[in-house]
């Protein structure tokens, strides 16, 4: 057990130190120009990163209770070498990162919105460890082991366990896509959700919520870790290494 939180408080410390970072990461052209706070960077810097490490750290917490209760692996399965909690995210997350490239440009040919921007590099690679570890905390951790005790706290007398396991699952994979239509509302300047063609709207959805499907199953098996090494894997194909190239 105290591999487990050692593990998991240096994870939660990287996506403090993440988000501290981000405060000084250029604003993508994409964008447009931003109003300007007065507030200094470094303070900005300090207060995500304490507002990360507290928040997330706390919510993270009761995330680990749901998953002891479902009684999954937590942090990393015990017992589990490097394939299954390395090399296998590693693979899986390229593999994901190809898929978000190659779906990318399929559904880009239904919408002219352009392509979605890229962090700057090498702010794009801090910007992958904070989604991996940060949305994952949120997504995996928290929303989908809290669907899946619940569920299975409703229906454990006429369901299987795996059967509400795959549903929370989906779940959290579904918020995760929903989630990611902030940005591009913003961006494009809808005052709606209802203007945003439903063709970039599947897009999101289909893109993201495989990537949400793939780190939850994942984390049934092999842990937190390992949802947080495919998602932080794909970011890296999808947001450093796609630009660059």
């Amino acid at each position: 057990m105290k591999k487990q939180y050692l593990v998991y408080a240096i994870l939660i410390l990287f996506d403090a130190i993440a988000a501290g970072i981000m405060v000084f990461s250029p604003i993508p052209a994409e964008l447009g120009s931003l109003p300007q706070s007065n507030i200094p960077k470094t303070l900005l810097m300090l207060a995500n990163f304490a507002l990360i490490f507290v928040v997330y750290g706390l919510l993270g917490l009761l995330g680990l209770y749901f998953v002891r209760k479902n009684g999954w692996p937590q942090i990393f399965k015990e017992g589990e070498g490097k394939k299954n909690l390395f090399y296998r995210p590693l693979a899986l997350g390229i593999f994901s990162g190809v898929f978000i490239i190659a779906g990318s440009y399929v559904f880009g040919m239904f919408h002219n919105l352009g392509k979605l921007p890229h962090p700057e590099f090498p702010f794009s690679i801090v910007a992958s460890v904070g989604a991996g570890i940060g949305e994952e905390v949120l997504m995996r951790l928290l929303i989908m082991s809290f669907w899946a005790w619940v569920l299975n706290l409703i229906f454990k007398k006429f369901i299987n366990r795996g059967i509400t396991d795959w549903i929370a699952v989906i779940i959290a994979a579904l918020v995760f896509g929903i989630a990611h239509l902030a940005g591009p509302v913003y961006m494009y300047n809808f005052s709606s959700i209802s203007q945003v063609p439903i063709i970039f709207i599947v897009e999101l959805l289909v893109l993201n919520g495989a990537i949400g499907i793939l780190a939850g199953r994942e984390m049934v098996k092999y842990g937190f870790v390992a949802a947080v090494g495919i998602h932080f894997w794909a970011d890296i194909v999808w947001h450093v290494v796609y630009p660059l190239v």
